[in-house]
């Protein structure tokens, strides 16, 4: 609450100011506005599968993760962008060239109707580019 002094004379009178500032109130909530804005996309996956479930404890990701998704009618996807099994290495070592591909961890995504002919395609291109740390990704299943 603020006071007004109002001059003049020997005697002052204070008058009481009510009016609330909410200038500092609406800056905060547009920084976390766009916070928001920005954040959300980042942590959503727009490749739809329909993930089986998992019974093995869950596992820490590693920074910045690869998935490959392969969807119910066979289309796979590396991260957001489809790709085939055929050009899948070549797509993998463009995707991560600053890190060591032998060490490149490949988590696949795959939904609980892929047929596994079409799982199995995508396993092989992976052996055959020198891709050999694979983990498979379920729906946890464990109670909150």
């Amino acid at each position: 609450m603020a006071a007004k002094l109002s001059g003049g004379g020997g005697g002052r009178h204070v008058e009481q100011n009510a009016e609330i500032n909410v200038t500092p109130f609406v800056d905060v909530m547009l920084v976390l506005l766009i916070i928001f804005m920005v954040a959300a996309p980042l942590a959503t996956v727009s490749v739809e599968v329909k993930l089986p479930r998992a019974v093995a404890p869950p596992q820490v990701n590693p920074p910045k993760p690869v998935f490959i998704s392969i969807q119910n009618d066979g289309d796979v996807f590396l991260g957001d962008f489809r790709s085939s099994p055929a050009a899948l290495g070549d797509d993998l070592r463009t995707q991560i060239r600053t890190r060591n591909p032998e060490e490149e961890r490949i988590y696949i995504r795959a939904d609980q109707q892929t047929r596994y002919g079409d799982f199995m395609q995508v396993m092989n291109a992976l052996q055959d580019n020198g891709f050999y740390s694979v983990a498979l990704v379920g729906e946890d299943t464990t109670p909150q």
